[in-house]
């Protein structure tokens, strides 16, 4: 049976999102979760939830906490006794199969690199998100933070990479991979995404070039790549537009509908509405490029999420997804060099 390490102290709410959303992950997925934590508030919080010892769920106490004000560096290299390191430690060592943590993201980065090393055939790991398209399926984005600065050869292992998290998660056949650019023409953009346009329409993906912002949400595009400053802000920018057009449209539909029959009838719709846009829907962001599934929740989580991201993490570690990344760019590399 799989088995997830959850730092159970890294979120903002921590440690209620992680106790409940590995009991629904326990419950639900088959897959064994290990909490990681200080174990008195953590057997409090089972209790409380309604955990009464069954099988699934372990604990490991962690005597230290990394949190978000933390200097990552600092954090890193100080408190070997945190829940995030302990968590790690534990996939290293092959007790658990893969990580979630929805803590500080550069520590969680720096402690995965440490701890667990990056695929042979990658030169920089890509933390990934997926934003919610019109079609409903959803594009994956990367890099979203881990590389403020790329080279062209590291945009053109983010699609690979891209492409096959897209295959083996999303069970999209042939995922149609973009690079995001000021303009769709292929001499658009500047030197970064120029030469790497040149090398993706190399590797063994369906590049269909480039992709300009206002089309990400589209549904057009299943893979979107870009540097991590870039991608960032993207992501910064997008989940503050979809908090404000949810607030906006709960103030009209509480302003056009004022009696009850009107309310009732809106309240499905909103619902389905505002469910195609959380966050929690997708889990979490894989790191793509470490050796073992790692997956980066959002520091708000709640339950849902931890389970969606203990979910991604299950699969990520079943699809021997990082088999496929090491033998496709592998064979991209001696393409290039023949």
């Amino acid at each position: 049976m799989i088995r997830i390490a959850v730092d159970a102290m890294g979120g903002d709410h921590a440690p209620g999102p992680e106790v409940e959303g590995s009991i629904q992950a326990a419950n639900e997925l088959g897959v064994e979760v290990v909490l990681v934590g200080a174990a008195t508030r953590l057997r409090e919080e089972l209790r409380r939830k309604g955990w009464h010892g069954s099988r699934g769920i372990d604990i490991l106490d962690a005597s230290e906490v990394i949190t978000m004000s933390d200097p990552v560096a600092q954090a890193i290299r100080r408190k070997r006794n945190s829940s995030l390191h302990i968590a790690a430690q534990e996939v290293a060592d092959g007790r658990a199969d893969g990580l979630v943590s929805a803590g500080n993201t550069g520590a969680v980065m720096g402690v995965a690199m440490i701890k667990l090393g990056t695929l042979q055939t990658v030169d920089r790991p890509a933390l990934a998100t997926v934003l919610p398209t019109v079609s409903g399926r959803g594009a994956l984005l990367l890099d979203v933070g881990a590389n403020a600065e790329c080279k062209p050869e590291q945009l053109m292992q983010f699609g690979v990479m891209g492409s096959i998290y897209a295959r083996a998660i999303f069970h999209i056949d042939d995922p149609k991979v973009a690079i995001l650019s000021i303009g769709e023409e292929e001499m658009k953009g500047n030197d970064l995404t120029k030469e790497a346009h040149k090398l993706l329409k190399t590797a063994p993906i369906r590049f269909v070039g480039n992709v300009e912002g206002r089309a990400i949400f589209s549904g057009d595009f299943d893979v979107i790549v870009c540097d991590g400053f870039t991608g960032n802000v993207t992501l910064k920018v997008s989940e503050g537009i979809i908090e404000t057009v949810i607030r906006m449209l709960r103030e009209e539909l509480q302003r056009s509908f004022q009696g009850m029959a009107g309310a009732f009838l809106s309240r499905p719709a909103f619902q389905a509405f505002k469910k195609r846009l959380d966050y929690a829907e997708y889990g979490g962001a894989p790191l793509l490029g470490v050796t073992r599934p790692t997956v980066i929740c959002h520091g708000r989580s709640n339950s849902r999420a931890i389970r969606n991201a203990i979910r991604v993490a299950k699969e990520f570690s079943e699809s021997g997804l990082n088999h496929r990344i090491d033998t496709d760019l592998a064979r991209t590399k001696e393409h290039a060099s023949a």
